[in-house]
């Protein structure tokens, strides 16, 4: 009985073997179709997709700084604070520019006492000049009369010479009256076609200025965002132009992704494209291929290389790639300026697309 169940399981061993080598082979070849198909889908993918994980959140960044001078009365805001445009970050003290405010208007109003004095002056030296012209005309008059008595022997030569001296002062009197009006004229600001008298327009600009400067003590936001780098406090005595503060708004913040020059061949503005940031993983947002920057990274560097000096080597160059961010997609607006970035652009190529540039057809 032994014997018998001894060769029965000698000849059932090969063919369940065999079976078993069957199943395996067939589930390499399974595991090998699908490993191959899952390639060639990454790969049509990956010539579709162009990624790269040197790219960064960035943003505008308003420097505040107070275009008058002065000491800081008080300050509104703190650091990391959301602020929206128009809205008081600090305030300067007011009096020493409320006393220029009234030192020139109370320049204005005496200027205007003393052009109404000049006014009167140059209407006088009017009057005048027009009194030596008339006595000009009467002496002209005389003199040739008296030329026409002369010269028929009625009067004397010495009064004819007398008639000529009186005609030679009234001339002169008519220059002097006209010099006077144009020096009094000048005094007073007054133009030959009669324009506004310049002493009063200088010192109402004068005035502007003052309330002009006067605005200026209150800084405001320039734009909607977040306050950075706050830098000042009350009491401090600032210069003007000197930084305050920065603001960043986030509401206009882009990408800029620097990709590979051999990355660049299908990507066009207005693609779309998803990306990641490291602080949120898991999350993806949405955005646009907004411009690809006129040159590389390094031909705008501080010191641009120079390749025609020395053993030349090729380098792979970056060229920054501007993506738009969907407002949509971060609502919360939770990007930071900063933050790194994983971009990818769908350049929207299909699969004839792909294999075209393998295996070209028509």
């Amino acid at each position: 009985m032994q014997e018998s169940e001894s060769k029965t399981e000698s000849k059932t061993t090969p063919a369940a073997s065999n079976g078993r080598r069957r199943r395996a082979g067939a589930a390499l070849l399974i595991l090998a179709l699908v490993s191959i198909v899952a390639g060639v889908r990454w790969w049509l993918q990956a010539s579709s997709r162009i990624t790269t994980d040197n790219a960064f959140v960035e943003g505008h960044v308003h420097s505040v700084a107070s275009r008058v001078g002065g000491m800081v009365r008080r300050v509104e805001v703190r650091d990391n604070q959301q602020v929206k445009r128009g809205e008081l970050l600090l305030e300067l003290d007011r009096s020493d520019y409320g006393v220029r405010v009234d030192a020139a208007r109370a320049a204005l109003a005496v200027t205007m006492n003393e052009t109404s004095g000049d006014y009167a002056r140059v209407e006088q030296s009017r009057a005048e000049l027009a009194q030596s012209r008339a006595r000009l005309a009467q002496a002209e008059s005389d003199l040739k009369r008296g030329g026409a008595l002369f010269g028929r022997e009625v009067i004397p030569r010495e009064q004819l010479e007398r008639l000529e001296t009186a005609r030679s002062v009234a001339a002169a009197q008519v220059a002097e009256k006209e010099e006077n009006l144009k020096r009094y004229s000048a005094e007073a600001g007054l133009s030959s076609s009669g324009s506004r008298e310049a002493k009063a327009a200088q010192r109402r600009a004068q005035l502007e200025e003052a309330r002009l400067n006067l605005s200026y003590t209150r800084v405001v936001a320039p734009a909607d965002g977040f306050v950075t780098r706050k830098g000042v406090e009350p009491g401090n005595y600032i210069q003007p132009g000197q930084p305050l503060m920065a603001l960043v708004t986030l509401e206009d913040a882009w990408v800029t992704a620097n990709y590979k020059e051999s990355q660049l061949s299908h990507v066009r503005p207005g693609q779309a494209v998803e990306f990641s940031v490291d602080a949120y993983p898991g999350r993806k947002f949405s955005g646009r291929v907004e411009s690809i920057m006129a040159g590389t990274g390094a031909a705008f560097s501080l010191l641009p290389p120079e390749n025609a000096t020395g053993n030349y080597v090729k380098v792979v160059q970056r060229i920054p790639v501007r993506i738009a961010i969907d407002k949509n997609s971060d609502p919360e607006q939770l990007l930071r300026v900063g933050m790194s970035v994983v971009p990818t652009i769908i350049t929207g190529r299909s699969v004839k697309d792909v294999l075209r540039e393998i295996m070209p057809f028509h």
